[in-house]
């Protein structure tokens, strides 16, 4: 088999007005976009680089540059299981790959795993963090949306989720706080949700700061994101968390989130499938891992001012499955 070409590039895509977590404000979305070409076959993928686990565009380039000599073997996705840590740069390799394999055999990603094709999904759309009235007025705008995910940022959340609800009382709500939240703030927050009908609680403690959560009863699901990464990684949450964040650009592709689906399953933990803030190339692979998530958040696409063409067809909230054009 020869070896496929690697082109590797930055992307830079503007951000609909601006995207705020407790971590700060973005205007733009920057991205790492792998294509590896043999023929007229192209395979893509796409990562986002995350500073909160220690990467940059910088970074993750120079990773992926350092694979070229491995990408002439014919089993170089499975290599790259051991090669490469599970991150952004892994995901985007693999991705391309999976996206090759697919165009050389003229055949699907889900037909290359003896899954049936994937269905649509309705998908969260996410409302930033802000004061209670600037993101009453958000959840007002989107409150035709069945399911929100709001960020939350500590002080003041409880008002803050109030004001949604009030903004959009028929949406079904999660919360992500990005590690924001204090340990004497758990409980009572985590009351104030319930009351607001909040079905899921993302990542309210730091990372490794989490002990706490199994020794309360949780009134709401809280599920781990920034705590989760990979498979192995997932048996220690048993009993701290309900539900897990899988991310590709943290189990380091499709491959990974293959073997995090599976574990999982094994430790009885619910799913929710996540995104960076990417394009429609980077929500592509996650609808596949999706199809059976307690809950699917891949609007990435919809908080940019533009997005790849072809991209992915949302209909309102329901997103649909990928063309081959895009991946896969």
């Amino acid at each position: 088999m020869v070896s496929p070409r690697l082109e590797v590039r930055h992307d830079r895509l503007p951000i609909r007005g601006s995207f705020t977590i407790s971590r700060g404000s973005r205007t733009h979305a920057d991205l790492v976009v792998v294509e590896l070409v043999d023929g007229e076959a192209r395979g893509r993928g796409e990562c986002v680089p995350y500073p909160r686990y220690g990467e940059s565009v910088e970074s993750v380039l120079a990773q992926i540059e350092e694979q070229r000599p491995l990408l002439a073997a014919p089993d170089a996705r499975l290599r790259l299981q051991e090669a490469m840590k599970p991150g952004a740069a892994r995901n985007a390799l693999d991705c391309a790959l999976w996206d090759l394999e697919a165009k050389r055999a003229g055949r699907r990603v889900w037909d290359l795993l003896g899954a049936p094709a994937p269905d649509p999904l309705v998908t969260v759309f996410t409302l930033s963090l802000g004061t209670p009235e600037s993101m009453a007025a958000a959840a007002s705008e989107a409150a035709s949306r069945p399911l929100l995910k709001v960020k939350l940022g500590g002080e003041g959340d409880i008002e803050r989720i109030r004001a949604v609800r009030e903004a959009a009382p028929e949406a079904r709500l999660v919360v992500d706080a990005n590690e924001a939240w204090t340990p004497d703030q758990v409980e009572p927050f985590l009351a104030a949700m319930a009351e607001c009908g909040v079905e899921m609680v993302e990542q309210p403690l730091p990372a490794g700061k989490d002990e706490m959560l199994s020794g309360i009863t949780r009134v709401v699901p809280v599920g781990a994101d920034e705590s989760a990464h990979d498979a192995a990684g997932l048996e220690k949450l048993v009993g701290r968390y309900d539900v897990v964040n899988l991310k590709l650009d943290k189990t380091g592709g499709l491959t990974g989130a293959l073997a995090f689906v599976r574990r999982a399953e094994e430790l009885g933990l619910d799913l929710m499938v996540g995104c960076m803030l990417g394009s429609s190339l980077g929500m592509a692979p996650a609808i596949l891992v999706a199809q059976h998530a307690r809950f699917v958040d891949v609007d990435g696409p919809l908080l940019l001012a533009e997005d790849r063409t072809p991209g992915l067809r949302y209909d309102g909230s329901t997103v649909h499955p990928p063309e081959a054009a895009l991946w896969g």
